[in-house]
Parts: structure tokens; C-alpha cells; sequence
């Protein structure tokens, strides 16, 4: 018997790319090519997910909250990052992610749709508001 799409997604999976299009078609990465990050579904039905730019700088302060203006401003543009609960629509292959916390507050209290293909040990999520933006995950192997 087949396992649910719910069953499938529960886990911990690490970004392989995240891409999307420009207004002519082209291809770009907006967390650059070598963009890292995890989602994790869990089987209470919450998800979170974190995805960073690399390289980014660190404060010149070296504290967690005091860094500049500008130090902050390329830190988060450099990183998305949101939690809350998930439901799965297996007929229609949606993951419908509630954000509940969010670095960017645009997104706070939303519920958005995401279109998923599972296949082995990989996830192609599409989001359903913005069906250019494509991100790959791969299942991390447990330790």
C-alpha cells in the first residue's frame, strides 16, 4: 500500500536549489547558487523552514542583537525563515503552509499553498503563488 503524501513529506530535508524566473524567463537564484537551507515537517503537523544566502557577514559587534542598521538590512536579505502549522491536500498534491512566525512580517498569518513531488528521496515544491519559484530538497539521512 502506497504511503500518504503526509507520510512521505514528515522529516527533515536540506536544500539542494532554490530558482525561480525574471520577467524574460531566465533563470536566477535568489539565495545565490549556493543557497543552504532545511525544512522540517513534523508529525504533530508543524513545519518549519530556513533557507540562507552563504557567506553572509557576520555583526562587526559579534553580538546577536546589536548589529548596524546595514549589517541587519544584509542579514535578513540574505535569509528567509517562517514556521507554523501544515495540512496536506493529497488530492490536489498541496502542502498548505501556515505562517505563524515569519522574518518577514509581509507573510505573517498567511496560509500559503505549496505543490509538491515526492520521488525517492527528494521533494520539488512549487509555490502556489508563485509557481516560478522552485526549491528541491533532499532528505537528510538520520543521524
Amino acid at each position: 500500500m502506497e504511503k500518504s503524501m503526509r507520510d512521505q513529506v514528515v522529516g527533515t530535508w536540506s536544500l539542494v536549489s532554490y530558482e525561480t524566473q525574471d520577467a524574460d524567463g531566465h533563470v536566477i537564484y535568489p539565495l545565490g547558487k549556493d543557497a543552504k537551507g532545511f525544512i522540517m515537517y513534523n508529525p504533530d503537523g508543524y513545519m518549519s523552514a530556513q533557507l540562507m544566502a552563504s557567506g553572509r557577514p557576520a555583526y562587526q559587534s559579534g553580538d546577536l542583537h546589536s548589529g548596524t542598521l546595514e549589517e541587519m538590512a544584509t542579514a535578513a536579505h540574505g535569509y528567509l525563515a517562517y514556521s507554523g502549522q501544515f495540512e496536506v491536500d493529497e488530492e490536489n498534491h498541496q502542502l498548505i503552509h501556515h505562517m505563524d512566525v515569519s522574518l518577514n512580517p509581509t507573510w505573517l498569518n498567511q496560509a500559503q499553498p505549496r505543490i509538491a513531488k515526492i520521488e525517492g528521496d527528494q521533494v520539488v515544491i512549487f509555490n502556489g503563488l508563485h509557481p516560478e519559484d522552485k526549491l528541491i530538497w533532499k532528505r537528510v539521512i538520520k543521524h
